[in-house]
């Protein structure tokens, strides 16, 4: 009898080798104090500073990866998800993958487009039309939610010329600012469903030590996350102007105000602010401040932080 193989107790996490969703992954993986030894063919990556290894794959063999096991998460597009959810439900309805977090970027629509001459009304009128798609399964469901008959063609890749080929009549592609259909004359009229990258693990619990690693890698994910879209924000105000300068605030934590000494020795009648904010502080904030009364206001990025 062969004996069982060892559990594996290192964290494997699936990346996108090539595309958009690529450095910004492993650019969120470095923020989470990772450091990785890469093989020599570039598709493997063994971590240094913790037991967590990537794997840079295609994006659409990323949800396969997860649910046979392979590896344990996965940094990939929704749609991506969703599609592969759908695919292999039928004869594995137990292996559908979970949403742990949305990352925020990659965001983009997978519409229905058609011609920009056509008026559109409802989803019945795409009845006995050809649909080219890459996503199938998703646009099949959502035919049938709408009880629409339709024939899909499944392409994988140049969707939006398909109409010009002759090769459909309409068709469902993912739209992020919508120049590639308007230069194919094709007008987006409804949407199935909105992505942006998301990690992603199997629906049952990962074995103890692999649990734990990525209990802390979501941890500190979520710390970088808010990280980067932190500011701290530094003014001087006149306490007669503090609480107009106050009300200017843009949303954030708590402000901490401190008296100003002077370099005799005496308190002057200014104040320091300081804030932790959520998100860019616009000029027109700023400018606002200004006029409120502040001055030597500042915007600087937060490298570190531990609360």
């Amino acid at each position: 009898m062969t004996p069982a193989a060892a559990p594996r107790e290192r964290l494997r996490v699936a990346i996108q080798r090539s595309g958009r969703l690529a450095a910004p992954s492993r650019d969120l993986l470095a923020s989470c104090g990772l450091t990785w030894r890469e093989s020599r063919d570039k598709l493997f990556c063994y971590g240094e500073s913790l037991a967590v290894d990537l794997l840079l794959v295609r994006d659409d063999d990323i949800p396969g990866l997860i649910a046979d096991g392979v590896c344990d998460l996965g940094i990939v597009g929704r749609n991506v998800v969703v599609e592969h959810d759908l695919a292999r439900a039928a004869a594995h309805p137990d292996e559908s993958l979970t949403e742990l977090r949305e990352l925020g970027w990659g965001r983009c629509r997978l519409d229905i487009a058609i011609d920009a001459g056509e008026r559109w009304q409802s989803p019945a009128q795409l009845a006995g039309q050809r649909i080219a798609t890459s996503y199938p399964c998703i646009v099949g469901a959502w035919l049938a939610e709408h009880e629409v008959e339709a024939d899909v063609v499944t392409l994988s890749g140049s969707v939006e010329i398909a109409p010009r080929l002759g090769q459909a009549d309409v068709v469902c592609d993912l739209v992020s600012s919508g120049a590639t259909l308007a230069a194919n004359n094709l007008t987006p009229v409804a949407t199935l469903l909105h992505s942006e990258a998301v990690v992603v693990g199997p629906s049952h619990a990962l074995e103890e030590s692999r649990g734990d690693l990525a209990d802390l890698l979501l941890r500190r994910m979520d710390g970088a996350l808010r990280l980067k879209e932190t500011r701290l924000l530094m003014l001087r105000s006149p306490r007669a102007d503090l609480s107009v300068v106050l009300n200017h605030l843009p949303e954030g934590h708590e402000p901490t105000v401190t008296a100003v000494d002077s370099a005799a020795g005496g308190v002057q009648d200014e104040v320091s602010v300081q804030m932790l904010c959520h998100g860019a502080v616009s000029w027109q904030r700023l400018e606002e401040l200004k006029r409120a009364g502040a001055r030597q206001v500042m915007v600087l990025p937060v490298e570190g932080m531990l609360a």
